[in-house]
């Protein structure tokens, strides 16, 4: 297995490079939509009242092929390998998602993204269909010392305000959510479904042309809907759906751990083993918890109701040789809170996996 580092877009810097080399990682993913940052004291995950994870803009020059090229000469330049972007700006296919009049426009344009990352060389595109995103997050001292981190405590859901889509605004003229001049609505899980796989009937051949792979993401918060919106995979099992739709070997799973384990009924361990025998993982987020969902809490990698070394031990026997990087991560008590949270999760899943490959 290959260590890697998630960076956020604010965070795609030569520096940050570094600090992924010098803390181990071999590999970058670089999470483009949001910025993640409030002010210069700390990066954050959760959502900003509201407004969610801040305005899409679809005007950024590095979902070009010049900019995806020059993203992964940069990453190279610092001795590390690009592995992944993840996740398309919610205002390049926000209709591709509510099923809008732009569809057909915003689909080419998802297409053309794909094509220019197999000619620039990256070859995996991790996605989360979902219509509320990832929404309904608090903060607070939920980790081991008082760790500032994130988590959901069964919040009451509000509709999605017009404008809105993924948790991200994608028409600031039309979002209010004080006084929403219309609501997404209320779609269902059969819609949902719908929409996924004719997304995944257009996207598959592109991808596999491309020779790009296309990871998806379970629901984060894992339930059945959020925000009167139907979500696709809210329990392990979803995933079996999701393969079946297409079995092209371009169809992948951006591999979760930290949500599947917030999912009620699944059994973890039985999940990493099933999906990762069956060759379907593009790489996996390793995050820990503590609680089911509606109600828990993001912990330290070593400290959540996960044993992060058993579910790599799995990982190992099956044969999995991809990339694994720490997704998100409680705050230190320091002067750096992000940073020192990633070297520590870094540092322990290197040692691990030194352990686990020596055995």
């Amino acid at each position: 297995m290959k260590l890697g580092l998630g960076l956020y877009r604010a965070l795609l810097t030569p520096e940050n490079f570094r600090f992924a080399k010098q803390a181990g990682a071999t590999h970058i993913v670089a999470h483009l939509p949001g910025h993640f940052t409030r002010g210069d004291a700390k990066i954050i995950t959760s959502d900003n009242a509201q407004a969610g994870f801040g305005i899409s803009e679809a005007d950024d020059p590095i979902w070009t092929y010049e900019g995806l090229r020059d993203l992964k000469e940069r990453v190279n330049a610092e001795g590390l390998v690009l592995e992944a972007l993840e996740n398309f700006a919610p205002a390049h296919w926000y209709d591709v998602l509510l099923d809008g009049p732009q569809r057909a426009e915003q689909m080419a344009h998802l297409k053309q993204i794909i094509r220019d990352m197999g000619r620039a060389g990256i070859h995996t595109m991790g996605y989360c269909f979902t219509l509320a995103g990832v929404w309904g997050r608090t903060e607070g001292p939920y980790s081991r010392g008082g760790a500032h981190s994130v988590g959901f405590e069964n919040p009451p859901q509000t509709p999605i305000p017009a404008g809105m889509v993924w948790n991200m605004v994608y028409d600031p003229d039309r979002f209010n959510p004080d006084d929403p001049q219309g609501t997404v609505g209320v779609v269902t899980a059969e819609q949902i479904w719908q929409r996924y796989a004719a997304f995944l009937d257009e996207m598959v051949p592109v991808a596999e042309e491309a020779g790009v792979k296309l990871a998806l993401h379970p629901d984060d918060p894992p339930l059945p809907t959020l925000r009167d919106t139907a979500r696709l995979v809210y329990h392990p099992d979803h995933f079996q759906r999701v393969i079946d739709l297409n079995p092209s070997p371009s169809n992948t799973l951006e591999f979760c751990i930290g949500t599947i384990s917030e999912m009620p009924g699944g059994d973890v361990y039985a999940a990493i083993d099933r999906y990762s025998q069956a060759e379907r993982l593009a790489y996996v987020h390793l995050r820990n918890v503590q609680g089911k969902a509606p109600n828990y809490h993001e912990m330290f990698v070593d400290d959540g109701d996960t044993d992060m070394l058993r579910a790599l031990r799995i990982l190992h026997k099956n044969g999995f040789d991809g990339v694994i990087i720490p997704d998100h991560t409680p705050l230190l008590e320091c002067a750096a809170p992000w940073h020192a949270g990633m070297a520590y999760a870094l540092g322990w899943m290197k040692a691990a996996l030194t352990v686990i490959e020596s055995e």
